[in-house]
C-alpha cells in the first residue's frame, strides 16, 4: 500500500545541491507588463500545536500587527482544500482512514446542520461570496460560516466568526448550537490557521482563507516502511549538530512568549540554510541502495511545487494583489524560489516586514 512519509520531515528546507541546465530564459517575458506586479510574502511559521505549556496567544499580536500593516489582499495556509480531503476520502487504495483524520476534519455535523455534503457546500460557497454585499449582516456571516464548515474549509469560517460582534457570536442562520461550539474551540486552538490567518484576515475585512497545503505528490510508494524511516532518521542524526545552537534559541524564545523574535529567526535565510543542510542535504547523502533520501527528497519537492501551484491559482484573478503565504518555516525556501519564478510575481523581503 503506498503510504505518505511527509511527516517525518518536520525539520525540512532548502537543498543546497543541483545545478541549472541550459534553456529559455523566461525571466525577461514581463519586461514590459502593463499593470502592477503581485506581491508574495512567505511567511514561515513554527507550527502553534507544538508551543510549549503556558503558551499565550496574545503574544502573537505584534506579529500580527505587521501582518496588518502589510495589508494582504490574499492570504493562503498549510492546509488541505476541502476538495482535497473529498478526493482523499474518495481514493481509499492510496489514503489511509489515518491519513484523512489527521488532515481533514470530519464535516458530517456541518452537512447535518447546512443539508450539503462537501462538494455541494463547495459550490454554495462560491455562490455566494460572488453575491456578498459590502455590509453583510450577522445573519449572512453566520450562514457563510456554516456553508465554510460544511465545505471543509475551517480557518475561512473562523475569518467569519471573527468579523461578528461578541453578541451575535451564536447559533443560528444554519449554524447549530453544535457548529458554533465548534467554532469557538477552533478561534483559540494553537493552529496558526486560527491565530494568525484568520484574524488577519478578519482584522483586514477580508472574507476567506485559502487553504494550500497537497499531499499527492508525497504520498510515494515505499517497499519497506520501517528501512525507509530508519535511513532517513539516520541521516538526520548525522547532521543533528548543526542546528544544536539554533534549535536552542528557538526553544528559548518559544519559552519566554517574545513569537515575534521568534518568527524572525525562523524566517532568518541563515537559519533556513542550517535546516535545509540538517534535513534534506543529509537525506541525499543517504548510502542505503534504495536511494531512500533521493525518495524523501522527491516527495517533498513535488509537495511544494503543488502547494505553490495552489498558491499561484489562489491570486491568479488578481493581478497586482498583495500576497501573504503561510506555510511551515521549512517550505519558505522553495516558495520563494518557485514563486520567484513565476512572471509578474515579486518576492517580498519577511525579514523587513518584521524587523
Amino acid at each position: 500500500m503506498r503510504k505518505r512519509y511527509s511527516v517525518l520531515g518536520l525539520a525540512a528546507a532548502l537543498f543546497a545541491g543541483g545545478s541549472a541546465q541550459a534553456g529559455v530564459d523566461l525571466s525577461g517575458l514581463s519586461k514590459d507588463i502593463v499593470g502592477p506586479k503581485t506581491q508574495v510574502l512567505v511567511l514561515g511559521s513554527v507550527h502553534l500545536s507544538q508551543m510549549p505549556k503556558g503558551f499565550k496567544p496574545e503574544s502573537l499580536n505584534p506579529l500580527l500587527d505587521r501582518l496588518v500593516a502589510y495589508k494582504p489582499d490574499v492570504i493562503t495556509i498549510e492546509a488541505i482544500s476541502g476538495e482535497g480531503c473529498d478526493r482523499m476520502k474518495r481514493y481509499t487504495s492510496l489514503y489511509s482512514a489515518d491519513d484523512v483524520k489527521h488532515y481533514c476534519r470530519d464535516t458530517s455535523a456541518a452537512k447535518v446542520a447546512t443539508g450539503l455534503d462537501m462538494p455541494a457546500a463547495i459550490g454554495e460557497v462560491d455562490k455566494t461570496l460572488k453575491a456578498w454585499p459590502a455590509k453583510p449582516t450577522a445573519a449572512q456571516r453566520r450562514h457563510l460560516a456554516a456553508l465554510f464548515l460544511a465545505a471543509g474549509d475551517d480557518a475561512s469560517a473562523v475569518v467569519q466568526w471573527l468579523q461578528l460582534p461578541a453578541a451575535e457570536r451564536i447559533a443560528g442562520d444554519g449554524l447549530d448550537e453544535t457548529l458554533a461550539a465548534t467554532l469557538r474551540k477552533l478561534e483559540t486552538k494553537n493552529n496558526e490557521d486560527y491565530l494568525i490567518a484568520a484574524r488577519v484576515a478578519a482584522r483586514l475585512g477580508l472574507q476567506r482563507v485559502y487553504p494550500a497545503d497537497d499531499h499527492t505528490g508525497d504520498n510515494l510508494p515505499i517497499d519497506d516502511e520501517q528501512a525507509y524511516g530508519k535511513a532517513i532518521q539516520q541521516a538526520w542524526n548525522g547532521a543533528a549538530g548543526l542546528t544544536k545552537t539554533l534549535g536552542e534559541k528557538e526553544d528559548a524564545l518559544s519559552k519566554g512568549g517574545d513569537m515575534l523574535a521568534l518568527y524572525r529567526l525562523v524566517n532568518k535565510p541563515d537559519s533556513l540554510s542550517l535546516r535545509a543542510q540538517s534535513d534534506f542535504a543529509a537525506a541525499l547523502r543517504d548510502p542505503s541502495p534504495q536511494h531512500y533520501g533521493q525518495l524523501y527528497v522527491a516527495g517533498w519537492e513535488t509537495r511544494n511545487l503543488r502547494m505553490v501551484s495552489n498558491v499561484r491559482a489562489a491570486f491568479g484573478d488578481r493581478p497586482g494583489a498583495r500576497v501573504l503565504a503561510i506555510v511551515g518555516a521549512m517550505h519558505k525556501p522553495w516558495f520563494d524560489n518557485f514563486l520567484g519564478q513565476m512572471q509578474v510575481v515579486e518576492i517580498v523581503d519577511a525579514e523587513q516586514i518584521l524587523k
